[in-house]
This record gives structure tokens, C-alpha cells and sequence, in this order.
């Protein structure tokens, strides 16, 4: 007998026996289900075997048999209606569980329960529901209508790379019919809220309509993603809509897990707790800064990856650089606790780093993970690695914490097809093309290739996707496209300097300019520049708009 957990009251399981009743009992479990017919199988006990043993054991049993592959919503119906009335936790079991593992999910579904969790929740079990993924975005229910839109490139994402890989297709090949899913009406310069957080930028310069920004002549698809089904060319909308496609560029971004930090969504904003990882809060970094004359300053950074991998530090830098011109410096306590176990990961970068961080008298507190919060007692607690593996709570107490909260891929990217064993987007780290199924490339933040998570990484490879796809198409002759990893990282040190990081796989230095002009090892007014003045620009009237100025990709062949 091996029960699966699906949630807090429901397990399932392959077919179980009569002598498995008792450890049923003993596990917790108060009721049986039997949703495999009798006489499916020649060594299958029958259910009044189970039924009868089941009550020796004091559990109640239900019989509630589905044919194999035919689960109905009438099916899905009755068996809600049974986890209402028996008394859980519920055990339903079939000839391998399968069977028992969908009714749940439409049962679940059809109370309101998110595809993506569904579908987790499944897998976690063991069980694969991509087939009846349809029935669980519609809530449980046969979809009466496909209602299916045809489009011969559809992109998952309308963020940086999403746009910027519109702007390049379209570039290269006007006639094109493109198309972009994404629900949002805003689309945010989030490079810029680094600055935001240290009074350089208004945050309004870093936001603009979505309508404003979608390529002339593509369509806008207002609509969130439910699932995948790549054998299908198909993707499932929210409320069970289908897009059908010839060709797929998945770069739908990452997710925030605010709640992944115990105490963390109901004190943001409020209680000095702050974060530049979001829109509405990147000001309020500002304010908690310009009013810290004396205290202790929490700087937190999770494991990764996550995007721009300097971000964390860049908020300690400008917050202590203004400490300094203010001249409290001296009596604010910097602490930067990094779940990692080095400053930065590129070491040509560290020694300029450590510079600042000796001259602000920042403290590094290596393996430390932010766990949990208390906004209102102003506490915050760590759990901390020790060197032979063991953890550690360290409870910290602050006057203002800038929290950067873990990140993943979205829910619904982690738990389909196309997601390897952690659940990022599997490509082919040079090309970007999936490495499991054709016609499906990704880009962006939410891809498992090992480069920095950046808005400059998509702007490198939003042209490497466009003509490699175009190329698939027989509408490219010329050889592959090759990403080399690269990514971008402007360290803001101080307010009129940047140490300019720009890097490849394998940590490898991949500048843009001599080193006459601006060497990225050293701090620089000239790259304070460049990310004051130029990237924003860059960003909106060329990376957006398919110019490919110092993006141009490099071909095979």
C-alpha cells in the first residue's frame, strides 16, 4: 500500500487489499474509496473484501467504480460529493491510482482550486494530469467548445524579452502573424527601480502601457496562460480558452514568492520593510532611507537564482553612499545577509566591490537565508549554514530591511512539459531552442540556461530566438545563432559611479567597450552614465522596438 497525498484530506493510491486496512487505520486514514471496477483484474480482491475489512478496522468504504480512461463529470461529481459526506482523511484508490488522482483534480477544480497547484499537486504524487488539463482550467467540467485561435507564432510573456523578441521577428520578417499572450496593462522598466529605491529615478519614468509597447502589427492576447500541450501545439488559457500555434517562444518572466518568507506579505510596505523588486515599493526604500539617521539596516539577498543577481547589493550601496553624504553613516549598523556564500559570482568583480564594502563598513553575513518576519517587533529571522552543513537560527532585530524574496519560475511553466526536474523552461543553452520539443524556443528570466537573469541577457537574446526559429521556418539560410551567456550587471557603488559588469557562461568577461573607456573591474562615472542616461533609452526606443544595437547575434557556419 503506497498513498499518495494530494492534499491535507485526500491521498490516492494503486489498488489496495484487504490486510492493508489496518495500517490504513493506524496511518490516520478514516475512509476508503474504491473507484476501480470489480473484476478489472485477475488478482484484484473484490470490493466487499475491502469493504469488510475496512470496518474490522473502523474505516467507512465507499464504491464508486470508473472505467479506465472514461472519467465522466458526473463521475467527478459524485466522488465531491463523497469526500463531503465520509469522514477524512479519504484514501481513494484504483487500479494505479490514476483514475482516483483526476476525480480529485476535478473535484478540486471545480471548487476553485488553480490549475497550476492542481497539476503540482498531481505530480508531486506521481501522477501526470496534462491530459485532462482542459477539464481543469474549465473547471472541472468537458469543455462544450474548443473556441480555438490560430496564430503562426504565439509568445507566453509580453515583458522584456517577450516584446523584444516580437520587435526582432518582426524585423527580420514583416509578414509575419505573431502573437503575445499576457494579461497586464502595464509593462515596467524594472532595471530602473534600483534607482527609484535610491532617489535617482521617478518611478513613473519606469512604467507604460502595455497597448503602447505591443510591435505594429502583432496581436495582444489579454489573456493569462493555464497550461502547455506541446503535443498539441496548444496552449489552455484561463476559463479553458485554446490558442493553437505552428511556432512557440516561451519567456513569460519569473515569480516573486513573496509568501515563501513566513510573515513577509502582511508587513511590506509598512513597519520599515521594503523591497526594489517591486513597483509601489521601490519609493517607500527611499523614504526609509532618507529617514534612517541611526539604527541597524538589514540588506537581504535569497538563493538563486533570481533576476539581476546584483540588485540586492546595488539598494546597500546607494543607501549607504547617501549615509554617508548625510553624515550618520558612522551610526547606522549595514548588515547584507546573502544566502549565498560569496560577495558576487564573477570574482573579477569582488575585489572593486569589497572596496565599498570596507568603506560604508558593511557586515557580509554569508549563508544566511531570511526565513521569517515580524514587521511590527521589527525582527527578523535567519536560518544560517554553518560550514559542515548543519543550520542555525540567527534572530536579527532592524530599523529598515530591504527584503529580495525567493524567486522561481511561474507556476504554470514549473509543472508542464516543457520544464526540466526544477522546473525552468529546458533549452539548449546556445541556440534556445527546447531541447525535448521542436518549433518550442524560450528566453528570459524563467530559462535554465546558467547566465545571469538581466534585462540585458534578454536583449542579447531576443535576435539569437528570432532567427533561429526563422531559420526552422526555411526563411533564414544563414547558420545558427549563438548565445554566449551573456549578461549585464551595473553595480551602483555610489551615486555618480558603477562598476560595470558584463559577463558570459563560465563567468567569462565579455565587455561591450575597451577597457580604455570603461573598464568594468573599476568603478566608473562613464558607466554611471550609460545606466542613467542611455539604457533607459536604449531600452525603450531600440531593445523594444527590434534595433539591435550591440545585440547584433553571432551566426555558425
Amino acid at each position: 500500500m503506497d498513498a499518495k497525498p494530494l492534499s491535507p484530506t485526500v491521498s490516492v493510491a494503486p489498488q489496495i487489499r484487504p490486510e492493508d486496512a489496518a495500517a490504513l487505520a493506524a496511518a490516520g486514514f478514516r475512509a476508503v474509496v474504491c473507484n476501480r471496477p470489480d473484476g478489472e483484474g485477475a488478482d484484484q480482491p473484490g470490493f466487499e473484501e475491502i469493504e469488510r475489512a475496512a470496518r474490522e478496522a473502523g474505516l467507512e468504504a465507499a464504491y464508486l467504480p470508473v472505467l479506465s480512461g472514461k472519467v465522466t463529470d458526473e463521475d467527478a461529481a459524485r466522488f465531491g460529493a463523497l469526500l463531503d459526506r465520509l469522514p477524512g482523511p479519504v484514501l481513494a484508490y484504483c487500479r494505479s491510482g490514476t483514475r482516483s488522482a483526476t476525480l480529485w483534480a476535478l473535484t478540486a477544480a471545480a471548487r476553485g482550486r488553480a490549475l497550476p497547484e492542481i497539476l503540482a499537486a498531481a505530480r508531486a504524487a506521481g501522477y501526470d494530469l496534462g491530459g485532462v488539463a482542459r477539464r481543469i482550467a474549465n473547471g472541472g467540467r468537458t469543455p462544450t467548445a474548443s473556441g480555438e485561435v490560430r496564430h503562426e507564432v504565439v509568445i507566453v510573456g509580453g515583458g522584456a524579452a517577450g516584446i523584444a523578441v516580437a520587435s526582432s521577428l518582426k524585423a527580420r520578417a514583416p509578414d509575419l502573424d505573431i502573437a503575445i499572450l499576457d494579461p497586464a496593462d502595464i509593462h515596467y522598466y524594472q532595471p530602473g527601480w534600483t534607482m527609484v529605491g535610491g532617489g535617482i529615478f521617478d518611478p513613473r519614468w519606469t512604467a507604460k502601457t502595455m497597448a503602447s509597447l505591443i510591435p505594429p502589427g502583432v496581436a495582444w492576447i489579454k489573456a493569462a496562460v493555464a497550461a502547455f500541450e506541446p503535443e498539441n501545439n496548444a496552449l489552455i488559457l484561463d476559463g479553458c480558452r485554446v490558442v493553437t500555434y505552428g511556432r512557440l517562444i516561451v519567456a513569460p518572466g519569473l515569480k516573486l514568492d513573496w509568501g515563501g518568507i513566513e510573515g513577509l506579505p502582511e508587513t511590506l510596505g509598512r513597519n520599515g520593510v521594503t523591497s526594489n523588486y517591486r513597483y509601489d515599493l521601490a519609493p517607500y526604500t527611499w523614504e526609509l532611507v532618507r529617514g534612517l539617521r541611526r539604527g541597524t539596516a538589514l540588506f537581504t539577498q535569497p538563493p538563486m537564482p533570481i533576476k539581476c543577481a546584483g540588485a540586492p547589493q546595488k539598494a546597500i550601496y546607494l543607501a549607504a553612499d547617501h549615509w554617508r553624504q548625510a553624515g550618520v553613516l558612522r551610526d547606522v549598523d549595514i548588515q547584507f545577509c546573502n544566502a549565498g556564500a560569496v560577495l558576487f559570482g564573477v570574482k573579477d568583480y569582488v575585489p572593486a566591490l569589497m572596496e565599498y564594502v570596507d568603506r560604508y563598513g558593511i557586515h557580509l553575513n554569508f549563508q544566511e537565508t531570511l526565513s521569517r518576519i515580524d514587521g511590527p517587533a521589527r525582527t527578523a529571522w535567519f536560518t544560517r549554514t554553518r560550514p559542515d552543513g548543519t543550520a542555525e537560527v540567527v534572530e536579527r532585530r532592524f530599523d529598515m530591511i530591504h527584503v529580495v524574496p525567493p524567486q522561481a519560475a511561474p507556476d504554470f511553466l514549473r509543472v508542464s512539459p516543457l520544464a526540466d526536474a526544477a522546473g525552468w523552461m529546458d533549452v539548449d543553452p546556445a541556440t534556445l531552442r527546447h531541447k525535448r520539443f521542436p518549433g518550442i524556443y524560450g528566453l528570459g528570466d524563467a530559462c535554465n540556461a546558467p547566465n545571469a537573469k538581466t534585462a540585458a541577457a534578454a536583449r542579447k537574446q531576443a535576435p539569437i530566438v528570432a532567427h533561429n526559429m526563422l531559420r526552422d521556418m526555411g526563411r533564414m539560410q544563414e547558420g545558427d545563432a549563438v548565445y554566449d551567456g551573456y549578461g549585464s550587471c551595473p553595480l551602483t557603488v555610489e551615486r555618480g559611479k558603477i562598476v560595470l559588469a558584463e559577463f558570459g557562461y563560465g563567468g567569462r568577461l565579455l565587455p561591450s567597450f575597451p577597457a580604455w573607456l570603461i573598464d568594468g573591474r573599476k568603478p566608473s562615472r562613464l558607466a554611471w552614465l550609460l545606466k542613467e542616461r542611455m539604457l533607459p533609452w536604449m531600452y525603450w526606443k531600440a531593445m523594444l522596438r527590434g534595433r539591435e544595437w550591440l545585440a547584433k547575434p553571432e551566426l555558425t557556419g
